[in-house]
């Protein structure tokens, strides 16, 4: 079989998220436009006989970080070394950065021989949250183009790089999509995102300077959709995050391993109450 390794289209990041869906990761509707957004090169797919048989993303934010994703192979040519060469054309991608990703528990020794160590397990909450009413707090807003600078800065404590590209587009809001801020003073103190997906909303990134902030912040959420099935992915060393599942009837239903190659970031995951996605970080 004869495998030609090419940077994807735009039009097929569509079917590597039908990929997606297929494989049971639930992306979101409106993911397309915001992942492009990120890295329009980071993104490649094996050809063979002018079918698609495999795709890896790696995003790169910055010279100095990116994001490993979307690793999927056709299981009809599974074995034929399909993955490996997506696996190295990514890595070669990748040109000496820090390189994070989610990886399937299972996998992790696999991704240990490349290179790759074990920082923590994120854990995918998820279960029915009833309708509520918008929290009455003058703090919160929706977000719109005038807050963009500040969440740009806000949003760079929690990830070892700035996403200015990527955020621009994730938090246009849409009939998929919204996302609300908490304002202190001239700044911010959280923010987050919800998201319409193949199942339900998904809620993510959450991040928030307190316990207090991010419980708003998940209610105001919650209210912009009227309730329904949420998921929400923590980083399992939180645990006031934890608790906010617990409270809203949220039980673990999947996890990845969160590992790095290269030297693991110092993030404050005391503050992360929801990761923004498994597929971009």
């Amino acid at each position: 079989m004869d495998i030609e390794i090419r940077r994807a289209y735009c039009d097929e990041l569509v079917d590597i998220l039908d990929w997606a869906a297929a494989e049971g990761w639930n992306p979101g509707l409106g993911d397309a436009a915001p992942f492009w957004a990120a890295d329009p090169e980071g993104y490649l797919v094996a050809e063979a006989d002018r079918r698609l048989v495999g795709a890896v993303s790696l995003v790169r934010y910055g010279a100095d970080y990116a994001f490993l994703g979307f690793y999927i192979v056709d299981p009809q040519v599974r074995g034929q070394g399909v993955g490996l060469r997506l696996w190295n054309a990514a890595m070669d991608l990748a040109a000496g950065r820090l390189v994070g990703l989610d990886g399937v528990v299972t996998q992790q020794e696999n991704y240990r021989r490349s290179g790759f160590a074990y920082a923590h397990a994120n854990i995918r909450h998820g279960g029915r949250v009833q309708q509520c009413p918008m929290p009455a707090d003058s703090r919160l807003t929706a977000v719109s183009p005038v807050h963009m600078p500040l969440i740009v800065d806000y949003d760079a404590r929690f990830n070892p790089a700035r996403r200015e590209a990527f955020l621009r587009e994730w938090l246009k809001e849409q009939e998929t999509r919204q996302s609300v801020a908490l304002l202190h003073g001239t700044g911010i103190s959280g923010y987050g995102t919800i998201r319409a997906c193949r199942e339900g909303f998904k809620i993510g990134p959450l991040f928030s300077d307190t316990d207090v902030g991010a419980e708003l912040i998940f209610r105001a959420l919650v209210a912009t959709v009227g309730g329904g099935e949420i998921f929400l992915d923590i980083p399992a060393p939180n645990a006031e995050a934890k608790a906010l599942c617990v409270r809203h009837g949220l039980s673990p239903v999947f996890e990845t391993a969160r590992m790095y190659r290269g030297t693991a970031p110092d993030l404050p995951l005391g503050h992360i109450y929801g990761i923004t996605t498994f597929e971009l970080g």
